[in-house]
């Protein structure tokens, strides 16, 4: 049990934190409302019920074999994040006035919840973290029953925090509060999504 308890605290610690994942999440619920702040949560959570599960059955093992695959991985999800920052710093250039009377157009919840899925899927570093949580908890000698209930424990976790936070930041109070501050929270959502993608990109 305690264990588990390990796991579960570990997974809430680095999947709840501040990232480009728990801050795109805000931002579109705050910006775009509780559904597409939904779907692109549920893309979050999919990808990372994919990484969880390549950590639970050993295939991360299987992965470190094939380094230039995950090479590529992290070259294109570095490039994906340095996109989506460039377009979150075009959004905070443009005025209120401009945002105003020509806004954006809206991405659709299928495209959302791709954007979702590609933001983890392009972050190898992901399957690391969960091999270290399930590590760290569940070891080597550890039961089918053990490990299954570690991973489904994060997973439902995972859907608490991710979706929580959907939910949580569309609220009225959020969403009155994005629209005075709008500029400097998608200035620093530019930041995150640069400081990540570059991560990707120069670190081994």
């Amino acid at each position: 049990m305690k264990e588990l308890l390990l796991v579960y605290v570990a997974y809430v610690i680095a999947a709840g934190s501040p990232g480009p994942s728990t801050m795109a999440i805000m931002s579109v619920a705050m910006g775009q409302g509780r559904r597409p702040a939904l779907a692109l949560a549920a893309g979050v959570i999919t990808m990372s019920f994919v990484w969880g599960l390549v950590a639970a059955t050993g295939l991360s093992a299987l992965l470190a074999r094939y380094a230039q695959a995950l090479v590529i991985l992290k070259i294109a999800g570095g490039i994906y994040l340095l996109w989506l920052a460039s377009k979150s710093a075009r959004s905070a250039l443009r005025g209120d006035n401009a945002a105003v009377s020509d806004p954006p157009e809206r991405p659709s919840a299928k495209a959302l919840y791709r954007r979702g899925v590609l933001m983890h899927l392009g972050n190898p570093k992901s399957v690391l973290s969960w091999l270290a949580i399930m590590t760290l908890g569940v070891g080597a000698r550890a039961s089918t029953g053990h490990v299954a209930a570690a991973f489904l424990g994060c997973i439902a976790l995972g859907v608490v925090l991710f979706g929580g936070y959907a939910l949580l930041f569309s609220t009225a109070p959020m969403v009155r509060g994005y629209a005075r501050a709008r500029r400097w929270i998608e200035g620093t959502l530019a930041v995150v999504f640069a400081g990540a993608g570059l991560k990707l990109l120069t670190v081994r």
